[in-house]
């Protein structure tokens, strides 16, 4: 059984992977074709069915566990399986078959756990706290990635990006005393809390209906405030600000917004840009 990790351009394989994505297209010549993208613990990879598409394509749905024989080929200078047959694996369970995150999460929900005691506003750490341990929501911080397809996109991907930017918004108000460490790094711990409400469960992650029609941000927005009580309400507004234009530094008033803005910025870089080897 062939990991995606290990694949190898112009050999053989033969796994057990997730459908994480399935569309019927068609050629220029106007054949039918499918579009896959599979998935295991070890990655992801694009995956194609030229032949016997009607057969095949019968045999499964989106989100399910297939069995899969093919060959790797490289295209555009990326790994793409050409499936040559495949069938349902209903002995696997699709949703241990998502890429698996890159740090130990419990090691990243003690450096949570810290950042949060660092809040030293009674009123904004146990704002935060509730925030954090919603019951099912402390468990999708945990499972769920940052983004489907962008940055951090495997699971655990969300508790270690929010865990990424808190300690680089940390780390900044060491260095710029100036700016308000607590408002920063309650900001930076729940701006991207709306995720929890956006996607659905592993290997698709699919938006919810919520997701779909409102976004991470907008939910965010509204968890912070069923949740911000014990702020006053020039605080809360600060607070809910930040998290509201992290994505747009234009739209930035105070200078605790710009920060979490860059600081989620550098973060996703960091963890998307190739890094030269040589």
């Amino acid at each position: 059984m062939t990991q995606l990790v290990e694949l190898v351009a112009d050999s053989a394989v033969e796994g057990v992977y997730a459908v994480a994505r399935k569309e019927r297209l068609r050629t220029k010549a106007g054949a039918s074709y499918l579009a896959l993208e599979l998935t295991d613990e070890s990655g992801r990879v694009e995956a194609r069915v030229w032949s016997d598409v009607d057969l095949l394509d019968a045999r499964f749905a989106e989100g399910d566990a297939v069995r899969v024989l093919g060959r790797v080929e490289s295209f555009r200078d990326k790994l793409q399986i050409q499936v040559r047959t495949l069938e349902a694996a209903p002995e696997a369970d699709p949703a241990t078959l998502a890429p698996a995150g890159r740090r130990d999460p419990d090691e990243l929900e003690g450096f949570l756990d810290f950042l949060v005691a660092e809040i030293a506003h009674e009123a904004l750490r146990s704002t935060v706290t509730a925030l954090l341990e919603g019951g099912d929501r402390e468990r999708r911080l945990r499972t769920l990635p940052a983004t489907r397809e962008g940055h951090h996109s495997y699971s655990g991907g969300l508790l270690e990006h929010t865990v990424g930017v808190a300690t680089i918004c940390r780390d900044l108000c060491q260095l710029h005393p100036r700016l308000r460490s607590d408002l920063l790094l309650a900001a930076a711990l729940t701006h991207d809390l709306g995720r929890t409400l956006e996607l659905g469960p592993a290997p698709l992650y699919a938006p919810t209906g919520e997701g779909r029609l409102l976004g991470h941000v907008q939910l965010g927005l509204r968890l912070i405030e069923q949740h911000a009580d014990a702020l006053g309400a020039d605080l809360r507004a600060e607070l809910l600000h930040a998290v509201a234009v992290h994505h747009d530094v234009r739209a930035a008033r105070t200078a605790e917004a710009a920060a979490l803005y860059h600081a989620n910025q550098l973060d996703t870089v960091a963890q998307l840009r190739p890094v030269d080897s040589a």
